[in-house]
Parts: C-alpha cells; structure tokens; sequence
C-alpha cells in the first residue's frame, strides 16, 4: 500500500529542489515514489500542477512510433505518423497516472499565492533517513497518510527549521 505526503514550501523552486533530492533518495533504494508532483498557487489564484511525468508528451512519442511502423506496412508513413501522435497524444491526455488531479488542486486551493505543495506518493521508505535528508528544507504538512508515529517524527523534523510558509 502507498502512502501519500503533501508538504507546502514558500516556492516552487525550494518544493523541487526537495523533489530532486527524493528522486537522488530513490536512486539510492532509501525510497520508492510512484508519483510526485508540484502544485503551484498563482497570483491569479489558479492552481498549475507540474507532473513528473508528461503523459501527454509520453503518449505522443509512443503513438508516432507505432503509427510509423503502421504506416511502413500500409505505405503511407507520414499519415501514420500524424495520426499515431494525434491519437497518442490524446490517450496521454486523457490518462491520469499517480495521485488524482483533482484532489490536488482541491487540497491546494487553501495555499498562499507563490506557495507551492509537494504531493508524493510512497510506495516503500527508509523513515529516518528520508527526514534526515529532507528536514533542512522546511516545509509544513498539509496532508499524510502516514501511521502516526512517522506523521509525527516528520511535522517534528520539519517544524525544527525556521523558513515556513502560511498553508
């Protein structure tokens, strides 16, 4: 079973800077993330989800190569192309892997303009070292669904820093 941590920081920068280190914790075995993305609130008040991974793009790259390879075997490989990224481009899109995009932006609409929220979704971790590695980031919890004793050590590990935004 996963586990979901949102953390809210002052920026969208310092939110993937500590994405960037999970992703260097992961490569390291000390934790394996299924999903992480950053919410963004603007100054107009509308939430951008920045996704690790660009479905749309994905779908996109995959649909033109097997339109290609169709279109070689029916002689028309411009054709098959086209329609291979349109309609992989379109399945992309219309796919949501990972946390819901939804509830994002529904748990980030209570954030300040320039915040941003880390959302990841955590299939297994090594607890202390991944808030040892973390906490010199800051940060606040917005929502876990940690068991409450690593809820606890990581809103402790968190709260000990001094640079926190207004959730």
């Amino acid at each position: 079973m996963s586990d979901l941590v949102a953390i809210v920081y002052p920026s969208e920068a310092k939110a993937e800077e500590v994405r960037q280190r999970l992703l260097k914790l992961q490569k390291e075995y000390l934790i394996t993330i299924s999903d992480a993305v950053i919410a963004v609130k603007t100054d107009q008040g509308s939430i951008k989800l920045n996704q690790l991974v660009n479905t749309t793009a994905m779908g996109a790259v995959t649909g033109s190569f097997w339109g290609l390879l169709i279109g070689v075997l029916f002689l028309n490989p411009i054709l098959g192309v086209a329609v291979g990224a349109a309609s992989g481009a379109l399945g992309g899109a219309l796919s949501d892997v990972g946390i819901d995009d939804a509830f994002m932006k529904s748990l980030s609409a209570s954030l300040q303009p320039g915040n941003a929220a880390l959302f990841v979704l955590i299939k297994h971790m090594t607890a202390d070292k991944v808030i040892k590695e973390i906490k010199d980031a800051g940060g606040v919890v917005l929502k876990t669904s940690l068991d409450e004793t690593k809820e606890k050590a990581l809103r402790d590990a968190l709260a000990s820093t001094v640079e926190r935004p207004a959730a």
